[in-house]
């Protein structure tokens, strides 16, 4: 190799290795501080509905699982936004599996609709109280119809850990619009790059990140403390190193 191909691989070298180290930085030291968290509920903040819970239901339409979640996804957007009260809701699901339902059914479904969303992860809303007695600005922002919202404020203590409660039943706006997105930074009044956002699917991440904020894929809590470390955010969830401090 002569001292001219030296020279191009040195300086290929140096410009290969600045990109590197370009790229891990903006993810951290110059990405500017966290100064305001906005989680997601369903499947970040609770675990996912146990599939006996979702047979039940099922049963009750006189229908197997496998049709019984199809109808329960494709419709639940207009529910999460308000357009469907939960007595209407039900009996509109049921037209649609071609059934005939009871009013008590429509009420046991509308019961056992929020209990199953109702089993919280401890670690996460541990991590929410360190998060929030640290000073950091906080908000759950969630597509919930009216029936949930109402449950979790009656129920959950641990929701006065968040600065700002916004649910897509009252805005009249769900994930992934992205109205949704930058009503959660005014009421924050923090920038989009000033937000870390944890949710469990991939285009309302993807939604808050086209807005400028930091968008987090949650998968589990150790993703999500890693996630978090790459982001340069030291309030961590889960255990610490020394195996007693859950939030360092």
């Amino acid at each position: 190799m002569d001292l001219l191909d030296e020279s191009l691989r040195f300086r290929h070298d140096i410009h290969w290795s600045v990109f590197m180290v370009d790229e891990k930085v903006s993810r951290s030291a110059f990405a500017g501080p966290i100064r305001g968290v906005i989680l997601d509920y369903g499947e970040v903040l609770c675990h996912r509905p146990s599939p006996e819970v979702l047979a039940e239901m099922a049963g009750i339409f006189g229908i197997d699982e496998d049709k019984f979640l199809p109808i329960y996804r494709s419709s639940r957007n207009p529910y999460d936004r308000g357009d469907f009260t939960g007595h209407d809701y039900w009996v509109e699901f049921a037209r649609r599996a071609g059934v005939m339902i009871h009013e008590h059914q429509v009420e046991s479904l509308r019961r056992m609709d929020v209990q199953m969303w109702s089993n919280v992860n401890p670690e996460m809303t541990e991590w929410l109280a360190h998060v929030h007695s640290r000073g950091i600005k906080t908000a759950i922002l969630s597509n919930m119809q009216t029936d949930m919202a109402a449950h979790v404020r009656k129920n959950f203590a641990w929701l006065s850990h968040f600065d700002h409660q916004i649910f897509s039943c009252e805005l009249r706006a769900i994930k992934p619009d992205p109205v949704i997105y930058r009503h959660s930074l005014s009421l924050l009044k923090i920038a989009p790059a000033e937000a870390a956002f944890v949710d469990d699917r991939e285009e309302n991440i993807q939604a808050a990140r086209a807005v400028g904020i930091h968008g987090i894929l949650f998968e589990s809590v150790a993703q999500l403390r890693k996630d978090l470390q790459e982001l340069g955010f030291s309030i961590l969830p889960g255990s610490g190193v020394d195996g007693h401090n859950p939030c360092r």
